[in-house]
């Protein structure tokens, strides 16, 4: 009977452990002959979008993001970074640039990038659900 009930529970509570999504994973590319790119999406509270990106050391590269409620920030985390999954959650392990930091709620940022290789863009919302427009540029 015990048995029973522990697997009850446990077939009941398994769709829970899949709510939790991480939300979209892409690469950018420019459009033939342009320099920056715009993304529409929306990310889901709790989860996170990531956004990959290759860039060379002393390019500036450019990123603002908008939303309906200017709920939508971002963390732009320098090449290095390793994503990795903790107790179920995807977290995301490295440096991140000045100014768009975890804790920054970043909406736009400028600046030369300090090195070359791939970039992560991480998109989420500062309180509920976000509708977003993200635009990154590099020159």
């Amino acid at each position: 009977m015990k048995r029973t009930l522990c697997l009850s529970l446990a077939l009941l509570l398994s769709p829970l452990t899949s709510l939790h999504a991480e939300g979209v994973r892409k690469t950018i590319h420019f459009p033939r002959g342009q320099s920056a790119a715009t993304l529409s999406n929306s990310v889901v509270r709790g989860d996170r979008d990531r956004y990959d990106i290759t860039a060379k050391a002393g390019q500036t590269m450019t990123v603002k993001i908008r939303s309906v409620e200017n709920n939508a920030v971002f963390t732009l985390y320098q090449p290095g970074y390793q994503a990795k999954t903790e107790d179920g959650m995807p977290m995301i392990e490295g440096a991140a640039l000045d100014g768009a930091g975890e804790g920054d709620d970043a909406m736009q940022w400028q600046g030369t990038l300090p090195a070359s290789g791939t970039y992560l863009i991480e998109v989420g919302g500062t309180r509920g659900n976000a509708s977003y427009k993200l635009t990154v540029g590099i020159k």
